[in-house]
């Protein structure tokens, strides 16, 4: 998937030359700059005769793996009436190395389409989607969404406290996203147009997965139990291994990056889901491991992890899933964390063109979690 980056490139660098602006649904704006009213009124007020968008204003900028930008909305009397969306959170592939890593691994595309072919059919606690559009030529993409921030109890991240119950929420918002994905047949035919997991994950090592998530590995020494860190030579050849077994297992829609900042506490007090630019055709167990290891202190996670990941397979199956062994589940389960750790290592020490996605402290916290997770269950075993 190389070659792809020259390609990149060179359709970022035609999109800059040109500066046009965006009056129609199907056109993309080159940066949230280039967002006007005319653009806005036609991808959010299509189907309301009348209503148009007066005015604008963007938020804060926050650049991470993906450009968002919070947008507030102005309508005139039709719109208003029409209780369009005030605010909106967006995500873009507007910069260059957001349109490499996004359109490389596929996930620019990928995210576009789980809310406009797989989100409306979930019974789960997802964002609304308004607008979502990938330029396949360029990478350049949006997404649009309903705004949470005034209704959401609690954005998670590494310092939140997880009860019991949040967890199970947890369990019950993967269990039915699974079962669901896995049996209902307008879901299916959407899922064969996304990468498999280990198709996914093979095209990560375009811009050096190998590299930097081995660096970060040994970079993490502090936080890595002893008996895990000395068989580092190990964890590469496990990770590949952990990642090939999907391909002889059956999928349905992994989220692929279900660490608790992607997490939210929504009013009704449900666990709710976000960022789905990781999604494939995997296995269910990755999402299950890499949610338990991230979500929970190591503490919790010792003292729950078998109760909630036989009410998972509960969820699971009751949603249109397999009936699953718990031995199975729980061998599975071992299996699969060692891809959920490839993820924070390689964030810890990002290859070069990679943006920094996210704190230092943030990234520790979860290798620790992670990695101590699969010291305790001995994952290289398994």
């Amino acid at each position: 998937m190389t070659h792809m980056i020259p390609e990149i490139q060179a359709a970022y660098e035609r999109d800059q030359q040109q500066h046009g602006e965006a009056y129609t649904a199907e056109e993309l704006p080159l940066s949230f700059e280039a967002i006007n009213d005319r653009w806005l009124t036609a991808v959010l007020c299509a189907g309301t005769p009348g209503a148009e968008v007066t005015g604008h204003r963007l938020g804060p900028v926050d650049t991470g793996s993906s450009n968002r930008r919070r947008i507030v909305i102005e309508y005139n009397e039709a719109g208003r009436a029409a209780g369009l969306p005030a605010a909106l959170f967006c995500k873009a592939t507007h910069q260059l190395a957001n349109r490499i890593v996004l359109g490389v691994s596929g996930g620019a595309f990928t995210e576009v389409h789980f809310y406009n072919q797989v989100r409306p059919y979930l019974d789960v606690e997802v964002p609304v989607c308004h607008h979502a559009r990938f330029d396949e030529s360029s990478f350049n993409s949006i997404i649009m969404l309903g705004d949470i921030s005034d209704t959401v109890t609690e954005f998670c991240n590494h310092e939140t406290r997880m009860d019991l119950a949040r967890a199970r929420s947890q369990m019950r918002l993967l269990g039915r996203l699974h079962g669901t994905t896995a049996s209902h047949p307008r879901i299916r035919a959407a899922l064969a147009q996304l990468p498999t997991w280990p198709e996914y994950f093979d095209n990560t090592q375009a811009f050096g997965m190998k590299e930097g998530s081995t660096r970060g590995f040994l970079e993490a020494e502090e936080v890595i139990p002893p008996r895990l860190y000395a068989r580092h030579g190990e964890i590469w050849g496990a990770t590949m291994n952990s990642m090939a077994l999907h391909s002889g297992w059956p999928n349905c829609l992994s989220h692929g990056d279900v660490h608790l900042k992607n997490w939210y506490v929504a009013g009704n007090g449900e666990m709710g889901l976000s960022d789905w630019q990781c999604a494939t055709r995997g296995h269910w167990a990755r999402d299950l491991a890499y949610t338990l290891s991230t979500a929970l202190t190591v503490e919790d996670r010792r003292n729950w992890e078998r109760e909630l990941i036989a009410y998972y397979l509960e969820e699971l199956q009751a949603a249109g899933g397999p009936a699953v062994a718990f031995d199975e589940a729980w061998n599975a389960y071992r299996q699969q964390l060692i891809t959920s750790l490839t993820w924070w290592t390689v964030t810890l020490t990002p290859p070069p063109g990679l943006p920094d996605m996210q704190p230092r402290n943030t990234t520790l916290e979860f290798i620790r979690r992670i990695a101590t997770a699969m010291d305790d269950v001995d994952s290289l075993a398994a």
